[in-house]
């Protein structure tokens, strides 16, 4: 008797030493998910302004029409709440819904099939017992038929995208790896930093291929090169300033804008610094995008003539009575606040989409843990005409020795016409 009591006893503690046991490895999973839930800035396409997190419906506009991402908070009805780990990984690598239809490519599961098996994991558990369920119908996209059609997206997938796990290279050290799994995979960098073909599809995944982060556009915005070129990309830059940028939004020279800003809002900010250097190691390791670019020659012969009331330059006065007070007549800004527009490599690129929508709409750094305080940019759409706006923007982009193309007046419509700014003013 006592023998088969003793016998109870210790199946007992076995028991619950494993009922205790579990909570906590459970909550270190689902913790290792929260973070990379925010690493994978997840709640930045599935979260709208002013509505529960994770429940979709954000308008993503793509050259066929709208679409709207997807509710997935664990609601069994109208969120992911039905789906097994095998459902959710199969989504989230091969870009297949559990019911069989295929995701469109705007969801970067061309990227996420690269993150392992532990951290599929843990955002699995995370997204399934910690975010609240939300009943949310998902909206249908604005694509019209026949292009809505969800069968041809079998054959895209076929020609572009490589469901296969990152694997380490055994060549590059650990910080190199690790930073190589983040751009590639988790952060999705590519998602906007990389060129697209006529099918959408990214001209690269990964350092083998040249224009791998070499700039983007979308959405009316240009991404821009994160290579080693000097002159539109890090080249520049030290390892040191990535990290720091992608922190705190801002280096001493430069500031986040537009859809960066909210990444490093929502997402970077929040990394480790550890994962942060990774980043930034690897970043430095990838060749120019364009060997031969080389960084803007300082040049004061601008500051010269705006000093003695010379206003010759097209754009010239536009950019005293407009922009001068925050950016200096030198263009060099100030310290981690108002960006330099002298030698900013974003300010170079050869596609300027992004520096037209900032003097159109306005722009806001981002809020962070480092710098509490975004600073605003006014949108000036409401006092400057497109020519006007043309003019402001070629002047900077060909002054204290930057040296990028001009704009014209017809770029400047165009974008405008995309803007939620206010209409062209007549003058």
């Amino acid at each position: 008797m006592k023998i088969k009591q003793l016998s109870l006893f210790v199946a007992a503690f076995i028991s619950c030493k494993f009922a205790m046991a579990a909570p906590e490895n459970f909550q270190e999973k689902v913790a290792s998910g929260e973070y990379i839930a925010t690493a994978g800035d997840c709640a930045a396409c599935h979260t709208v302004s002013g509505s529960a997190p994770f429940t979709g419906r954000l308008k993503m506009v793509t050259p066929v029409g709208a679409i709207y991402s997807t509710n997935i908070t664990p609601d069994k009805d109208t969120g992911i709440g039905n789906y097994s780990y095998e459902d959710f990984s199969r989504a989230l690598r091969q870009g297949i819904a559990k019911d069989g239809h295929r995701l469109y490519p705007a969801m970067p599961y061309t990227e996420y099939a690269k993150i392992n098996d532990d951290d599929m994991h843990a955002l699995y558990s995370y997204l399934m017992n910690e975010v609240k369920p939300v009943h949310q119908t998902n909206r249908k996209s604005d694509i019209p038929w026949p292009l809505n059609m969800r069968w041809p997206l079998a054959a895209w997938d076929w020609a572009f995208h490589d469901s296969d796990v990152y694997k380490p290279d055994q060549t590059q050290s650990a910080e190199w790896n690790r930073g190589a799994y983040l751009v590639q995979g988790l952060t999705h960098c590519g998602t906007c930093h990389t060129p697209r073909g006529l099918a959408y599809q990214e001209k690269g995944f990964d350092q083998h291929d040249k224009r791998f982060l070499s700039g983007g556009q979308l959405a009316g915005w240009s991404a821009p090169d994160l290579t080693g070129n000097s002159k539109t990309g890090l080249g520049s830059w030290s390892a040191q300033e990535i990290a720091e940028f992608l922190k705190t939004g801002h280096t001493d020279g430069n500031a986040a804008f537009g859809p960066m800003s909210e990444a490093i809002e929502k997402s970077t900010q929040y990394l480790t610094d550890a994962d942060l250097s990774a980043i930034a190691t690897y970043l430095k390791s990838l060749p120019s995008s364009d060997a031969p670019a080389q960084a803007s020659a300082k040049a004061d012969s601008t500051s010269a003539a705006l000093i003695k009331g010379d206003m010759s330059q097209p754009g010239s006065l536009l950019y005293m009575n407009n922009c001068s007070a925050c950016h200096r007549i030198d263009g060099k800004g100030y310290t981690k606040s108002f960006p330099a527009l002298a030698g900013n490599t974003a300010v170079m690129g050869d596609d300027p989409s992004s520096l037209i929508n900032i003097v159109l709409a306005g722009a806001k750094t981002p809020v962070t843990r480092e710098s509490i305080t975004g600073l605003t940019m006014p949108d000036f759409a409401w006092r400057l005409n497109d020519q006007q706006v043309a003019d402001v923007v070629t002047f900077i982009r060909s002054s204290w020795g930057n040296s990028a193309s001009a704009v014209n007046a017809e770029e400047v419509a165009k974008l405008r016409k995309q803007s939620v700014s206010q209409p062209e003013v007549k003058k």
